[in-house]
């Protein structure tokens, strides 16, 4: 077995088991009476009051007869003062009775002082309890809703088949009924309909994906929902691409059109004035928001330039862009320009690309240009390449000049156009706004207005990312790799010091090299091997499509690429828990807002590893759903003979040891030799096929 795992993150917070430390924290403080007191036989002892008498009359408790009789069976007569001695005795007696007076106005004093303590004193012990006893109480409710968890799981254990591509909070018939005019783009509706408990299968022939960066260019079409005469009648380029035969769809360069992508990159690098793509990184360009991005082609083809694509789409019930883009091992996630805002702060992107993208920029008195330019870097790039721009009739033309103008008001500069394709380039200097004609353009958002948490936010009709200290030119920051190390100043716009970030990384460094460790035996031990033989490594192409439920600095991210592992990580960052997502698209990586209460914004089997450190702990406490729905949530986003990897707390990961068995995972406990505190939870989720009716 593989050595224990080392502490890769910061622990979560340990509760002591009783009152305890509290109180001998306070007994350091306490008179000797207390103390002695402590010794007595129970806390409703009379001792104290026992205690003066005591002083006042001897002890005697070392003679053999008691209650002052002495030897001779006479009582002792303490009170005769004929002689010195008695005299003597009667001015001992004198000071203990004066003793016993001092002894007695001090705890009068003591007792009335302790009257007199203040309400805010006693309402802080008194929240303190209600804290502890509020976590009992929160705890013993969260083992009451994972044990019904399991009967909830059984009332139906595998969805239906027509459930096998479902994605929640995206119903077709309930968006219709609300008069979404536009069937191709179906705004985001959670809420409104009830949960599905129940196991998502994988369609009847369903494959693992190949390995990359094999699967980049060839995909099962048995495991996306789309049909040969979709591919065939698509008119878009990337959609051209591809090649059908029975079992497979393939992107490799067999077809002179993979040559268009390349041809089509290049003359984007050039526009901008460089020599090809390879140097958009020297332009200080490293994450590209791709806007309704066919099947990932621009973005795969750019992969090679270290040119990290985010793909985003409409939900669509069949030949889904997002869904094969994901296939292929490319970031992608359903979202769409409608009415609210992307869940990305402002300033996150260097480029954003929309080649005919069925985008109407110049609809919505031109928001929809407002909210790109929010999600873009100063000195960002915006690419568009529509028939619009080449447009003959005077409708269109008049269009084509409203963008235009509206885009000069955004402050943006119109670089170059090339036949149907045209860049702006944002600006890098906030005085422009002010050198603006008055009334010119949309005003500049306020503090209150301009955030960096937009989750289901309206779209504004003032430009954003104006107040915000992460104003950076693209010019201005490091160049990729070394930008996933921030500097002191970067760092100080969020409170963190560079040792921080680099003890978190170093911490993660160590986490990702355990978990490489712990995965081997598991990954081969199915597999033959001569005795005395060592398990062998699992390949750094294991997997590719990761997801991190709580991504706090990106840590985890960055372990993984430091390690040479072919893989890419969507950072979700909880509604619910601190926002870093900032920092985290600072470093150059993509990540999102969201709420783990609801389902994530893909299709189902498109993730290979779901990764979870401190999530449960972050989630239990507001109890807004239950850990079954998050675990159901979990499975379905995640491929057949996936992995799930949970770091937390010794009892919620007991709890969520039972529930694997519910979903039918493998799982297993390893302990933590840094953190007895903590434990880890490994599972991996098996492969059930559905039977061919």
């Amino acid at each position: 077995m593989s050595r224990p795992l080392q502490r890769g993150v910061s622990g979560g917070v340990r509760f002591p088991e009783s009152g305890n430390d509290l109180w001998d924290s306070q007994s350091k403080d306490k008179p000797e009476k207390e103390d002695l007191d402590k010794r007595g036989s129970s806390d409703h002892s009379p001792f104290a009051l026992r205690f003066p008498l005591r002083l006042l009359l001897g002890n005697n408790s070392d003679s053999k007869y008691g209650n002052g009789i002495g030897e001779n069976g006479f009582a002792s007569d303490s009170f005769i003062v004929s002689s010195p001695r008695n005299r003597l005795k009667l001015m001992l007696l004198s000071l203990k009775f004066s003793l016993v007076v001092i002894v007695l106005l001090a705890l009068t004093g003591s007792f009335w002082w302790t009257l007199s303590i203040s309400s805010s004193s006693r309402g802080h012990i008194y929240h303190g309890y209600r804290r502890l006893q509020e976590k009992l109480v929160s705890d013993l409710m969260d083992i009451g809703e994972f044990s019904r968890g399991p009967l909830r799981l059984k009332e139906s254990e595998f969805c239906p088949q027509e459930l096998e591509n479902f994605v929640p909070c995206y119903n077709v018939s309930e968006n219709v009924e609300l008069e979404v005019s536009d069937s191709n783009e179906i705004d985001r509706q959670c809420g409104h309909e009830p949960r599905q408990n129940c196991l998502v299968l994988p369609p009847v022939n369903y494959k693992i994906p190949l390995r990359w960066p094999t699967g980049k260019d060839v995909i099962w079409s048995a495991n996306v929902k789309i049909t040969a005469q979709e591919v065939r009648s698509s008119g878009s380029l990337t959609k051209r691409m591809m090649m059908l035969d029975e079992e497979q769809i393939s992107f490799r360069s067999a077809s002179h059109m993979f040559d268009g992508v390349e041809d089509y990159s290049h003359q984007i690098a050039e526009m901008i004035g460089l020599r090809n793509e390879s140097y958009l990184i020297q332009a200080g360009v490293r994450t590209i928001l791709d806007i309704g991005c066919g099947y990932g082609s621009f973005g795969a083809h750019l992969f090679d330039s270290h040119l990290l694509t985010m793909c985003i789409a409409n939900y669509e019930p069949s030949g889904s862009q997002v869904q094969l883009t994901l296939e292929r091992g490319l970031p992608a996630m359903i979202a769409s320009f409608t009415s609210k805002q992307l869940p990305f702060p402002s300033l996150s992107f260097d480029m954003l690309h929309c080649a005919r993208c069925g985008i109407d920029w110049d609809q919505k008195d031109g928001m929809l240009l407002i909210e790109a330019d929010r999600l873009l870097k100063p000195g960002g790039y915006f690419v568009w390449t529509s028939p619009l721009t080449n447009a003959r009739d005077k409708g269109n033309q008049k269009r084509w000049k409203f963008i235009q103008d509206f885009t000069l008001t955004l402050c943006w500069e119109l670089l170059s156009q090339q036949d149907e394709t045209v860049v702006w380039k944002k600006t890098s200097k906030k005085s422009c706004y002010a050198s603006r004609k008055s009334g010119s353009g949309p005003s500049l958002c306020g503090r209150g207005i301009d955030v960096e948490t937009p989750h289901y936010r309206e779209l504004q009709n003032c430009i954003g990312g104006m107040q915000s200290a992460r104003w950076i030119p693209i010019e201005k920051r490091e160049r990729w790799p070394s930008r996933a190390n921030l500097n002191k100043n970067e760092l100080a716009i969020y409170g963190l010091q560079p040792d921080e970030l680099t003890e978190d990384s170093d911490s993660w460094k160590i986490a990702v090299q355990n978990y490489w460790s712990l995965l081997s035996p598991l990954i081969f031990s199915d597999h033959p091997k001569r005795p005395g033989d060592e398990d062998p490594s699992p390949p750094y192409n294991m997997l590719r499509n990761v997801v991190d439920m709580n991504a706090h600095f990106g840590g985890f991210n960055s372990a993984l690429l430091q390690a040479r592992k072919s893989v890419w990580v969507m950072n979700v960052v909880p509604i619910n828990g601190p926002n870093y997502l900032p920092l985290i698209q600072d470093r150059g990586f993509v990540g999102v807002l969201h709420d783990w209460c609801e389902a994530f914004p893909t299709y189902p089997r498109t993730y290979d590893l779901v990764h979870a450190a401190g999530f449960l702990s972050l989630e239990t406490e507001q109890h807004r759903c239950t850990m079954l729905d998050m675990f159901l949530e979990i499975d379905r986003i995640l491929r057949p003979e996936g992995w799930v990897i949970i770091r937390d707390t010794v009892p919620l990961i007991e709890s969520a040891r039972a529930l694997t068995a519910q979903l039918k995972w493998d799982a297993r406990v390893v302990e933590i030799e840094s953190d007895s505190d903590q434990r880890l939870l490994i599972c991996q989720k098996p492969f059930f096929k559905r039977q061919a009716s």
